[in-house]
């Protein structure tokens, strides 16, 4: 797209092809294209309509009785199957699948998503403005539409962490002047905007004055404190924790942007929606985040359609959270409906059971078929998002909690996800601790380049509930500031596996007796790679394999997923960041864990 060309939707405004269209549409000239002998699904009404879709360039010009016209330059044949508007992903993080947004887009164009609601907070975190910068050159080399947001939360845990930028409210301001930037990301640091701190109220604030939606991140908020976050200017949440959370914050009056990445929940969060007996106008679908391996799989947005089915939603209630609530939501009238006059971004699907996609158009043109794009992704140059990995060497020494006397106590972290505040005795031998039995280490390197030195050492601390660990796992994909974070029951082996990622510049690594057993190089910021997504996803899978024989996991919340979400320090209860154990309740983090000596 070149400066002179109007951006979306004013791109539909054009006299001549206005021109074209109408005379389409009163049978004066032929279409370029008739999609013939399948059933349009109404998102309107949730009927499904025999009739025939003309599209002139870019715009739907006719919906009219299957078989009436026949005049168009190119002909596809639906064969009774159902055509719906592109899919619209109304919440989620390309940095996530670990490959580049042009290998992104190819995997989910094939599958019928059309467009994308992006928060680029990961680039975000690890290169600042030149980051978002990088991502709105990214989603112009695009046939995917990407709506693109601005961080709101870099960090995401002011005072607690520490990550490669800090965004205020003057640089979420400069952004939002940015047209192709469509609103305010997931506003995730939900203390700071309850009590009115900056730099979150100046970022919400430049958000309700460019007049884009906020976007939010309300996990576990209710009664007064999820009034206040409302009442700051945030209109939406995808953070749901049960059926009756969902239910209460559809009341609220926030926009739903329901996941499908945790899948444990989609069979409350469906019948919920069952008893209620409608489909609310203010639900979406996101994928939020979507692992290489499952994209390469399952999908995107389609799988999440695919598995509420199988859960008893309607397939037109799932099509239209998918498709026109989720237009309406970022006021793209142009989208999320078959009718004329609006845009030609439109999937046919054999069925709304598997939802596998045949022909998919995005602004009128075909870009896939059959489940493969007919139309190159051009990927742009990556150098920018090079070298961003600082640190290291490590040795074990550098994974050990100096401690005095013979006994202390410890401050501990239990619980994946939902964590919470414990304590333990600990042996100290030779001036250090000795990590007690039914504990596993965790330990957050700063990597980023930054102003300040980077410290000498990792933090340290302590997590339990987290099984018995016969190895060590170590990630630079560490939401949200992506510090190097390794989980382990041995010092030498968090040692290895932190280098090896260090060594990769970025990326997974595990190790077990001091000895690296997989990896998976991520060298671009630290989260995504440029190889293909089929490698970068049996990559993914052998690791995640190699890290089956490691830890014994308990789903719902002991899983490999937990492992990046670990130091997300925004949330409610204790996380280990790279400036120690943060919570957002406590005020400044504990530089070490050790909080008192027990026997001298």
């Amino acid at each position: 797209m070149t400066d002179r060309e109007p951006r979306e939707p004013a791109d539909l405004h054009d006299a001549a092809l206005r021109d074209r269209a109408v005379a389409a549409a009163r049978g004066d000239a032929p279409f370029d294209v008739l999609i013939a002998d399948g059933e349009v699904l109404d998102t309107v009404t949730g009927e499904r309509r025999a009739v025939d879709v003309g599209l002139v360039g870019p715009l739907i010009a006719s919906v009219h009785p299957r078989g009436t016209r026949h005049d168009a330059a190119a002909r596809v044949d639906a064969r009774r199957r159902v055509v719906c508007p592109g899919l619209i992903d109304s919440h989620m993080h390309v940095e996530s699948s670990m490959v580049t947004p042009a290998t992104y887009a190819e995997a989910v164009l094939a599958r019928g998503v059309t467009t994308i609601v992006w928060d680029p907070h990961e680039f975000g975190n690890v290169h600042g403005l030149d980051g978002v910068e990088w991502a709105l050159r990214a989603c112009e080399a695009l046939s995917l539409r990407v709506i693109l947001l601005a961080p709101s939360c870099v960090p995401s845990a002011p005072g607690l962490e520490r990550s490669g930028a800090t965004f205020d409210g003057e640089d979420i301001g400069r952004l939002l002047a940015r047209p192709g930037i469509g609103g305010v990301a997931e506003v995730m640091n939900m203390r700071g905007t309850i009590e009115r701190r900056e730099p979150m109220r100046g970022v919400v604030q430049a958000g309700l004055r460019s007049g884009k939606p906020v976007l939010g991140h309300a996990r576990g908020l209710a009664g007064a404190d999820l009034a206040a976050f409302m009442a700051a200017g945030i209109a939406s949440d995808h953070e749901l924790v049960s059926g009756e959370d969902l239910l209460a914050k559809l009341r609220a009056g926030l926009w739903i942007e329901l996941r499908g990445s945790h899948d444990h929940l989609l069979p409350e969060l469906a019948d919920a929606l069952l008893a209620l007996g409608h489909l609310p106008s203010t639900l979406t679908l996101c994928t939020d985040d979507v692992f290489p391996d499952d994209l390469a799989r399952a999908g995107g947005l389609d799988d999440v359609l695919r598995r509420l089915r199988r859960r008893g939603l309607p397939a037109d209630w799932c099509v239209r959270a998918a498709t026109l609530n989720a237009a309406l939501r970022h006021a793209r009238h142009d989208l999320g409906v078959v009718a004329a006059g609006r845009r030609a971004d439109l999937v046919v699907f054999d069925d709304l059971e598997t939802f596998r996609a045949g022909e998919v158009f995005a602004s009128g043109r075909r870009v896939a078929e059959h489940g493969r794009t007919v139309i190159g992704q051009r990927a742009i140059d990556t150098a920018p998002l090079e070298r961003s990995v600082h640190g290291g060497p490590l040795v074990a020494d550098d994974f050990r909690v100096p401690a005095s006397g013979r006994r202390v106590k410890l401050a501990t972290i239990d619980r994946p996800r939902f964590t919470r505040h414990a304590e333990r005795a600990a042996d100290v031998r030779d001036g250090t601790v000795v990590k007690p039995a039914d504990a596993t280490l965790i330990a957050v390197l700063h990597r980023h380049a930054v102003t300040d030195a980077s410290p000498a050492r990792p933090t340290v601390g302590y997590l339990t509930g987290w099984g018995d660990w016969r190895g060590a796992f170590c990630t630079s994909v560490s939401h949200d500031s992506h510090n190097l974070t390794a989980f382990g029951g041995t010092e030498r082996d968090l040692a290895a596996a932190m280098n090896a990622v260090i060594g990769l510049q970025g990326g997974l690594a595990v190790a077990v007796d001091g000895r690296v057993v997989a990896s998976l190089a991520l060298p671009l910021s630290g989260l995504v790679s440029a190889a293909p997504l089929a490698e970068v996803a049996d990559g993914f899978a052998a690791v995640r394999d190699a890290l089956d024989a490691v830890i014994d996991w308990a789903p719902p919340y002991l899983v490999f997923k937990a492992c990046f979400g670990a130091t997300l320090a925004c949330n409610d209860g204790p996380h280990q960041t790279d400036l120690g154990l943060a919570d957002v309740a406590r005020g400044a983090p504990l530089p070490s864990p050790v909080l008192a000596v027990l026997e001298p």
